[in-house]
């Protein structure tokens, strides 16, 4: 999400989601921080969605009902947030659609959608009229000059903005890492239509719902093999029936059956197309690896095609999805082993023809880890923009343009907004390390029963423990630790009543005690009973 203010104007780009983390257990999704938005709802004029990835619009179901602002996108966009708004019961959503080359004014500033191209159709860049001067913004994109199922980049509309004059370039970082060109989506057509010609029995392809192009291309590769095309998956399903009914995706009558039917058909008459990529537990990809789907179990002579590459962090769990597939006997083909997959982003040369067109005055990398951010500040200072005006901002730091010059004037808040189950903000860091804690070296629960008349232990205290040692191993350890609290309150002479004191006292000598035994750190909760 980024934030563009100019006197009592704001206007929002994008409002999208993270995936959790390593380091975040239980959580769901993360969510930006609003607060700053919602403390000047007065001033949001609305909410710009460059396209319509979950990472560009997964936030919109719990961010509107804060803010109910108009959302401007094109239509596919649209339509993905319609599905999206639905599902999570967010009614009466402005929605305005824009074309490419259509333009609009918000208060003071002017946008106009500039066709990109990326790997869903209907992506846009930005081109913001303020009165300071221009900002272009790219959006994710890439230069593809063979497209599958989207307008090629407007380099033309770019180059006449460069040439007027441009204050601000913000672009897209994620693959400056990458020298050269990014490939062209017609590549992966090409590798899928040759695995399914050669393939003896069903061919299973996972992608991501949004992947509008890369569902077409597994169609077209169906149709030309004689296959039945059947979807699998809630969210692949509705957005498939969207995009055909919006003519995003083209099929010829009776390609497409209803998954229930599918064992009618011979092995080699079928194409399943699934969720799943990512090794999300509950998708219908990850579902049939673990023998757990009601309608599809993998055969010998299955191919399964893997068209994505895995999000930072979910490689473990993509990887153990590819060796259960593989151990029942299908064949797999993922990004590594043959052309399944191209990113949609940018590669370096790219990003030169984009800055040599655009010539800003500031740059500002967004899009990526900081890493890229940094490359892509490396980039652009190679390709002219002074070093001192260019820019490399973290979650919340404020940019103030103005005639004297640009510099970072503050910082609102940033913090992670945690999704989880229903929960929206109220799982805090203080919550997220127990999780931690309990995930690394278990709990141990000691419950002590104290005589309410003499403060004196009433039975010798029970110690049960989850997650630290094996119940019959560590036998020997919990029976030294109920001496060592039994200890504790018959060496106390004088009476204690406060009973956060005793917790304290019991939590601390069993830490001590465990860590100096076994180099671990359980979570200890002393439970006080009076009787």
């Amino acid at each position: 999400m980024m934030v563009v203010e100019y006197a009592d104007d704001i206007i929002v780009i994008d409002c999208g989601l993270m995936f959790p983390e390593e380091d975040m257990p239980g959580i769901d999704l993360v969510i930006p921080d609003v607060t700053y938005l919602v403390e000047h709802k007065d001033k949001v004029r609305g909410i710009i969605i460059t396209h319509g990835h979950e990472d560009h619009i997964g936030a919109l179901a719990y961010v509107l009902p804060q803010l109910d602002v108009p959302i401007y996108c094109a239509p596919l966009p649209h339509g993905l947030i319609s599905v999206k708004l639905k599902e999570s019961r967010v009614h009466n959503a402005r929605i305005h659609e824009v074309r490419p080359g259509g333009s609009f004014q918000l208060g003071q500033f002017n946008i106009e959608f500039v066709a990109m191209c990326h790997s869903i159709p209907d992506a846009a860049g930005l081109i913001i009229r303020t009165p300071v001067g221009t900002i272009v913004h790219s959006g994710d994109f890439k230069l593809d000059y063979t497209p599958v199922d989207c307008r090629p980049s407007d380099l033309s509309r770019l180059a006449q903005v460069g040439a007027e004059g441009v204050l601000l370039l913000m672009a897209d970082s994620t693959h400056v890492e990458l020298a050269g060109y990014t490939p062209s989506e017609k590549v992966v057509g090409e590798t899928i239509s040759n695995i399914m010609s050669a393939a003896p029995g069903r061919v299973i392809v996972t992608t991501f719902a949004s992947l509008v192009a890369r569902i077409q291309q597994v169609m077209d590769a169906a149709a030309r093999f004689n296959r039945k095309v059947f979807i699998a998956g809630r969210g692949m399903n509705e957005i498939v029936k969207m995009a055909l009914k919006m003519g995003y995706l083209r099929a010829a009558d009776g390609l497409l059956g209803e998954l229930s039917e599918m064992h009618r058909f011979p092995a080699n008459r079928v194409a399943l197309i699934t969720t799943g990529s990512q090794g999300e537990p509950t998708s219908a990809l990850v579902r049939i690896a673990n023998r757990e789907h009601r309608e599809v179990q993998i055969k010998q002579g299955d191919t399964v095609i893997i068209s994505a590459s895995p999000i930072p962090g979910n490689e473990s769990v993509v990887s153990k999805t590819i060796d259960s597939l593989f151990r029942q006997g299908a064949q797999v083909f993922y990004d590594r082993i043959a052309k399944v997959h191209v990113h949609g982003h940018a590669s370096q040369e790219e990003l030169r023809l984009l800055q040599s067109l655009i010539r800003p005055q500031y740059f500002v990398p967004v899009h990526g880890e900081y890493r890229h951010l940094k490359l892509h500040a490396q980039l652009a200072r190679d390709m002219g923009v002074p070093e001192e005006n260019v820019f490399i901002l973290e979650d919340g730091d404020i940019l103030e343009l103005a005639p004297g010059g640009g510099k970072v004037t503050g910082h609102v808040p940033a913090s992670n907004v945690y999704v989880d189950g229903v929960s929206v903000g109220d799982i805090n860091g203080v919550v997220l390390r127990n999780r931690k804690m309990l995930s690394q070296d278990g709990i141990v629960v000691a419950i002590v029963t104290l005589d309410a008349s003499t403060g004196h232990l009433a039975v010798r205290p029970d110690i049960v423990s989850r997650g630290f040692v094996d119940p019959e191993a560590g036998r020997a350890l919990m029976e030294e630790s109920r001496d060592i609290v039994t200890r504790l309150f018959e060496e106390e002479k004088q009476r204690i009543s406060d009973s956060t004191v005793i917790s304290n006292r019991v939590r601390d000598l069993l830490s001590k005690f465990y860590y100096d035994r076994t180099r671990r750190r359980p979570m200890v909760l002393p439970v006080l009973v009076t009787v």
